[in-house]
């Protein structure tokens, strides 16, 4: 269904709009984005194949010009000088905002030094969306895609373990599988929300523990956006996990509670009452 809706406005800026397309279900762009696009002279897509499920629904004719991490240094001077000659340009990204972990940033740049207008068309986001549904702290910093060299995980994780807001990531299922254990080196004792295919038919929404995290034996499918909470506070952080307990009852007829207790106590919070309480519960059933 094509919506009908006439703008209070015949004529929109020249420049350059970044516009925000939805992440998932079609439905969720603006009647904004709509109209700009439509009045495009020519939209900056980083996949044709998929901006034209968009552009299809909606009957939307501008131009179209493949611009993706590929060939955007390449396309800048092109697109330059057809700004400059006052036309309308939109950049849209597969999903979601333009130049947020897409294409576009270098583009926004050389508009800022040519003094060309440059314009924001504000909607959908995973950033925000993964975050309102979290249930974590407000406060939050994102940080994009993991990096794809071991060592630079390793690096960056351990600054933002230092960080006590929520954090959210983009990364793909199967890095997701290869870096379990080090975001649960990295972030023991917070948790953690795996987002996959939000908004669409499919979505799924995986809460856990960051301790209780384990590989998945089938990985999951396209991109996801995690998000791990901010620190626990003291009250919590003194506090066994399922993940603590269950190590506890393998360990209670082999070890003493003294050990037990300097074991589970190793870079945790963990009260040592906590853990003498639960054992002594424990050998009481016994």
């Amino acid at each position: 269904m094509v919506v009908n809706y006439k703008s209070p406005t015949k004529d929109i800026k020249k420049g350059l709009y970044l516009v925000s397309t939805p992440i998932g279900n079609l439905q969720d762009i603006t009647f904004r984005a709509i109209e700009t696009l439509k009045k495009s002279d020519y939209i900056l897509c980083e996949d044709t194949r998929v901006s034209k499920n968009l552009l299809n629904k909606y009957e939307i004719k501008a131009k179209l010009i493949s611009n993706h991490k590929f060939n955007e240094k390449k396309n800048i001077s092109k697109i330059i000088n057809l700004l400059k000659e006052d036309t309308i340009i939109s950049l849209i990204s597969d999903a979601g905002t333009p130049g947020i972990s897409d294409p576009g940033a270098i583009l926004v740049k050389e508009c800022i030094r040519n003094n060309i207008n440059i314009m924001p068309i504000p909607g959908a986001s995973a950033v925000p969306t993964a975050l309102s549904i979290s249930g974590f702290s407000e406060k939050f910093f994102f940080y994009g895609f993991f990096p794809e060299k071991k060592n630079e995980i390793i690096r960056d994780l351990e600054i933002l373990s230092n960080l006590n807001f929520s954090l959210i990531f983009f990364i793909s299922a199967k890095k997701l599988n290869k870096n379990i254990s080090i975001i649960k080196k990295s972030f023991s004792g917070r948790r953690i929300i795996i987002c996959r295919e939000m908004t669409k038919f499919y979505e799924e929404f995986i809460r856990l523990e960051i301790d209780e995290l384990e590989t998945f034996e089938n990985d999951l499918k396209g991109e996801l956006t995690i998000v791990i909470s901010e620190k626990n506070d003291k009250k919590n952080s003194q506090e066994l996990s399922e993940s603590d307990k269950r190590n506890i009852k393998k360990m209670i007829n082999k070890l003493s509670i003294k050990e037990i207790t300097n074991f589970l106590n190793q870079g945790k919070k963990i009260s040592k009452k906590s853990i003498y309480n639960y054992c002594l519960k424990l050998k009481n059933e016994i």
